[in-house]
């Protein structure tokens, strides 16, 4: 059953409890209850329960016909009606909301994964700048050491030239 196919708005039986009337929103149960309206209550108002002036097309069986002339069978087919309605309903919804949740999951990316290659990208540049600078502080080395030894070559040659000392092996 459709939604449009549902009872309009009004006071029927109450699924829960038969000895009450619960009002009927035209898509759900309210939360509103009351007891069935005697013949006399009928003889009084001078019209039918559950009329609402602004819709009148929202009337309830009970404006249809007085309540001793619904049997249990007819208010359980109603119930039933109603309730297949919410269950299409829900069905319907559950369907468009994991549509909806699975377009949602293709489109984002995990923050995981974003700052991870964030941090994979750094550690990568900052072991080439380490081995950059490995590498120049041995090539520095190197040409620092030969370079000391090669000037303390040439200045003690120049102490000993010049000083007139010569050394001399035993």
């Amino acid at each position: 059953m459709k939604v449009e196919d549902a009872p309009p708005p009004g006071w029927y039986p109450d699924p829960e409890g038969y000895s009450r009337l619960r009002w009927w929103e035209g898509t759900d149960w309210s939360d509103r209850f009351r007891a069935p309206p005697t013949p006399s209550e009928f003889d009084l108002q001078g019209q039918t329960y559950g009329y609402v002036e602004d819709q009148p097309a929202a009337r309830s069986i009970y404006e249809q016909r007085p309540s001793s002339s619904m049997t249990r069978g007819e208010s359980d087919a109603i119930v039933n009606q109603v309730r297949m309605a919410a269950r299409e309903e829900a069905e319907r919804a559950a369907t468009m909301f994991g549509q909806q949740a699975r377009a949602a999951a293709r489109n984002v990316t995990p923050l995981i994964t974003e700052y991870t290659n964030k941090v994979i990208k750094w550690i990568r540049i900052l072991s080439v700048v380490a081995i950059l600078l490995l590498i120049g502080w041995v090539a520095f080395q190197i040409f620092a050491q030969v370079s000391l030894f090669e000037w303390l070559g040439v200045r003690v040659d120049d102490l000993t030239v010049n000083s007139g000392l010569v050394l001399r092996s035993p």
